[in-house]
């Protein structure tokens, strides 16, 4: 991984949660924890400050070269065989910023052997925005959005379509669909080791594994009675 500096033109400004920013007019750096408005960006300070600032007035200081987003292969390099095959496993992580911990970050988790095809919407008193599309290799996680995570009472509805895909010999499963808000509850629970980000956080469950079956229990269920 690598790192670079660049400055945007403020006709260009786009920035995100967790950027690390300076100010124009001042001596002040700090991270991006909140999106005030299309005008507006907190930033917070070494000193865990935040403070208001029109984004024309910071420049992107520096940032982790973005994916590459180049036209994937839609074919599986690797296959696991079908004996070994793992139709389980999809999560929504979400981690603090490690910079920034007011900033959280989610991620959705592949551990499956398939390779998902996924979209996610936000919706937001009745405004929709497309926030990610990609494909996500079979043991891989991808971010899919940010947010300043004391703001979770005004975080938007999540629209999640997930294709599961694979050239194994193995039955497709049908597409997921979440759509739910995050609340509170979600994250009451302690945090988890997450292999796949390398730090601890929160798991949502998104796909439920399949029931097991006691076959005796359900042949004595005929004849009862």
């Amino acid at each position: 991984m690598y790192n670079y500096r660049i400055t945007l033109k403020k006709e260009d400004m786009n920035f995100n949660l967790g950027d690390f920013v300076r100010f124009v007019d001042e001596n002040i750096e700090g991270y991006i924890t909140r999106i005030i408005d299309k005008d507006m960006i907190g930033v917070t300070d070494a000193n865990d400050f935040e403070i208001p600032v029109l984004a024309s007035k910071v420049t992107l200081v520096h940032g982790d070269i973005p994916e590459d987003n180049t036209i994937v292969n839609n074919r599986q390099t690797t296959v696991a065989p079908a004996a070994e095959f793992k139709k389980e496993g999809l999560y929504l992580a979400l981690i603090s910023d490690q910079h920034s911990p007011a900033v959280a970050h989610f991620h959705l988790l592949n551990e499956t052997s398939y390779q998902l095809l996924a979209s996610m919407t936000t919706e937001k008193n009745g405004d929709y925005k497309g926030e990610f599309a990609a494909i996500i290799p079979s043991g891989s996680a991808k971010k899919i959005y940010s947010a300043n995570l004391g703001d979770i009472q005004l975080w938007p509805k999540f629209h999640l379509e997930i294709l599961f895909s694979t050239s194994a010999n193995v039955a497709p499963l049908p597409p997921l669909a979440y759509r739910e808000n995050i609340k509170g509850k979600d994250l009451s629970v302690a945090k988890v080791d997450i292999p796949l980000l390398k730090q601890k956080g929160w798991l949502i469950r998104l796909d439920e594994p399949a029931p097991l079956i006691d076959a005796r229990k359900l042949k004595e269920s005929f004849f009862k009675g």
